[in-house]
């Protein structure tokens, strides 16, 4: 490893296409830019090994990941299902409900035979 000491404003130039000129140095901390072509890759160590990893975490297979997203899935098929049955009965046409009718009604009325009319006078 090469270690340089710089001041504001002075550069380093690495290859023929890539310059780092340290830009501000404040107690513990020193800012950098770095001129490169648009192929050559700048990336942060810490970034970097965070994504690693992140991945690394993420190929880990969870044993009881397939249950759980089976289970899930059956419940979904089930709520589904239910909503789907229920569309259907609210579709569907009610069959005519009888109607009440009065006590009164239902009572037959005995014929009666009318009622003589005086004749009438002029």
């Amino acid at each position: 490893m090469l270690v340089l000491t710089r001041k504001p404003g002075e550069k380093i130039l690495i290859g023929d296409d890539i310059v780092v000129t340290v830009l501000d140095a404040r107690g513990d901390s020193v800012r950098i830019g770095i001129d490169a072509p648009r192929g050559v890759k700048i990336q942060r160590d810490e970034v970097l090994r965070a994504v690693i990893e992140a991945n690394m975490a993420a190929s880990h297979v969870d044993a009881n990941a397939e249950d759980r997203i089976k289970r899930s899935l059956g419940m979904l098929a089930a709520l589904q299902s239910a909503q789907s049955h229920q569309s259907q009965a609210e579709a569907r046409p009610k069959p005519p409900q009888p109607q009440a009718v009065p006590a009164a009604a239902a009572t037959p009325v005995a014929a009666q035979p009318p009622v003589p009319q005086p004749p009438a006078q002029s």
